[in-house]
């Protein structure tokens, strides 16, 4: 084969090559400088989600950075749990613990579940789900206003032995056709509210970051 030919032979190639290398660092570049807003879109969304349940101005610490995650064996979770701490001036304001019921009809149920440093309820909601559309979907909060009546809840409010749907001798309502959905959300609040009970002020001395918000 001479020269001629196999130059003929590499020009194809080589164009190929070449231009998939401006391909990939065209695309690495794009990533690089979408990533930033990629990330601060999470951000926002995430801090939107907490302040649902805890008013940012009842707190005056970066919620995002003072997170910790806790074994989910503690909670019963399906997953690690991830908690964000909020104060104002160093005093504990609220605890936002989120939590995964393993026990769901489809499957897990991931929740945040908001607790005051007096150990009420500053209320839950439900963030994925894979509950049947019409019976278990009603944990979400936008399609039906169960999950608002844990807000103001405690151990004490109901007794402890009552955090459970009627069904099984408890204070709260099930959904016609769907008990396993709510059962799976009761007995997870409850966990948690346990879990805060115990261990709430512990939570709060471990180096929880106290930088203002920005």
């Amino acid at each position: 084969m001479n020269n001629t030919l196999l130059q003929e032979i590499l020009k194809p190639a080589l164009f190929l090559a070449a231009f998939a290398l401006l391909g990939t660092l065209a695309l690495a570049s794009v990533h690089d400088l979408t990533q930033p807003k990629v990330l601060e879109n999470e951000r926002i969304a995430t801090l939107e989600k907490l302040n649902a349940l805890v008013d940012a101005q009842s707190y005056d610490n970066d919620l995002l950075a003072s997170k910790q995650v806790l074994p989910a064996a503690d909670f019963g979770s399906a997953e690690d749990v991830t908690v964000y701490r909020a104060s104002k001036q160093g005093a504990p304001v609220a605890a936002l613990f989120t939590v995964s019921a393993p026990d769901g009809y489809s499957g897990s149920i991931r929740m945040v579940v908001a607790v005051r440093a007096d150990q009420t309820l500053a209320g839950v909601r439900v963030l994925a789900h894979k509950e049947t559309p019409g019976l278990g979907d009603k944990i979400d909060a936008d399609k039906h206003d169960w999950i608002l009546g844990f807000t103001g809840k405690s151990l004490q409010n109901p007794a402890t032995n009552a955090w459970a749907v009627r069904k099984d001798g408890g204070a709260f309502d099930q959904f016609t056709g769907a008990t396993i959905t709510p059962r799976a959300v009761v007995g997870a609040v409850k966990r948690t509210l346990q879990w805060s009970q115990q261990h709430f002020n512990t939570l709060f001395t471990q180096a929880a970051p106290q930088e203002a918000k920005p």
